[in-house]
């Protein structure tokens, strides 16, 4: 496949996902939440909408801040996309909340998140995703690398496998953490796509959390805790296609070209071919960030002086990076980008309260502001 077609399927996914009607009639919309208000547990009116004596509890559990190889886990089988909607909810970890807050955001996260379509978050479509990477693996390789201090976990208010961003050499004058995974932000599992902007600000609100923003996110992959200079990559100053998950050339992972003429055929022909985050231990910041390069792109937000409003961006590469790599010197087109922390895209910038393109390798993670 092309470059120019890696890029173009993901061109008309918002028009797409305005257009295109879910299975049983039901409209896209429904994947379009309005603005969070401020309501209790970061509640949309999406959730207050949803019928909260139908929707089940969401299961939650703590996530280990240093992985460790279960018995269960030494089969040497790569990790696949999770089959139901209450394996993909039990990733997530939800503070606690009263219990009409905690029935509203189980409503929401169950119109948000679930397997089997474009319609929802998910981590892509089984039938045409290829993994080669096991939990056990990625487990292993993670084994002697701390995911979280008890320092950072103090900062970050208790939340797991959040790291604080800071570039001064002072961990305490951070003003916000950030996710050391991709969505849902546990180690060694495969990251959410199909994310739009907008859904991805409700779900982050719905934990506890927000949307990080450009500027956090630049910070968090270039930065040197100990004050020193910038990195121009959050491995170093050296591209290399290696040492993150950006080298799965379309050429190599897809049997037929990648059609992202509707929503629809996207979800048949794009394949997500993630691995688990974490399962690249050398593409990592020097703040404790993973796959910031690879993987999945991310979707934060942007806020605009001049408009005075805050728009949807796009940042990191995906999984097929190699295909669209360009020297980070070098100026970005349709056909190819640099892949440098501090690379400024404008694909898809939409208003973010209205941010609705998603497409097969777009995630995001999560922020938490600490004043």
């Amino acid at each position: 496949m092309k470059a120019r077609a890696r890029l173009g399927c993901v061109a008309c996914l918002a028009l797409a996902a305005c257009s295109e009607r879910a299975p049983g009639g039901e409209g896209l919309p429904s994947r379009q939440p309005p603005a969070p208000s401020a309501s209790a547990a970061g509640s949309t009116r999406a959730e207050a909408d949803a019928s909260p004596g139908s929707a089940e509890p969401v299961a939650s559990d703590r996530a280990p801040t240093t992985p460790t190889v279960d018995a269960g886990a030494g089969a040497d089988v790569p990790v696949q996309p999770l089959a139901t909607q209450d394996e993909l909810l039990a990733l997530l970890t939800l503070p606690p909340v009263d219990a009409e807050a905690g029935k509203r955001r189980d409503a929401f996260l169950r119109t948000a998140i679930g397997p089997g379509s474009p319609m929802r978050m998910n981590q892509g479509n089984p039938e045409i995703a290829k993994h080669e990477i096991s939990r056990a693996k990625c487990l292993a390789g993670l084994a002697e690398v701390p995911l979280q201090t008890e320092e950072q976990r103090r900062i970050c208010k208790g939340f797991d496998n959040m790291v604080p961003i800071y570039a001064d050499g002072h961990p305490e004058s951070a003003k916000a953490c950030i996710d050391a995974f991709e969505f849902p932000n546990r180690a060694c599992e495969l990251p959410l796509v199909w994310s739009g902007a907008a859904q991805a600000r409700a779900v982050c609100r719905a934990l506890g959390k927000r949307l990080c923003t450009q500027k956090e996110w630049v910070t968090a992959c270039s930065a040197d805790p100990a004050g020193g200079p910038a990195w121009t990559f959050a491995y170093g100053d050296k591209p290399d296609l290696e040492v993150c998950n950006t080298h799965k050339s379309a050429h190599t992972y897809d049997k037929k070209p990648c059609d992202a003429k509707t929503i629809r055929t996207a979800w048949k022909t794009c394949g997500t071919h993630t691995e688990p985050s974490g399962s690249f231990p050398g593409c990592r910041s020097r703040l404790g960030v993973f796959d910031l390069h690879g993987n999945v792109a991310e979707a934060m937000s942007r806020y605009d002086p001049e408009k005075q409003k805050t728009f949807s961006q796009l940042k990191g590469s995906a999984f097929f990076y190699v295909d669209v790599a360009r020297d980070e010197k070098g100026p970005a087109t349709r056909e190819s980008y640099p892949d440098h922390c501090a690379h400024d895209p404008r694909w898809h910038v939409e208003d973010l309260p209205r941010a609705w393109h998603v497409n097969y390798h777009l995630g995001f993670r999560c922020c938490l502001s600490l004043e």
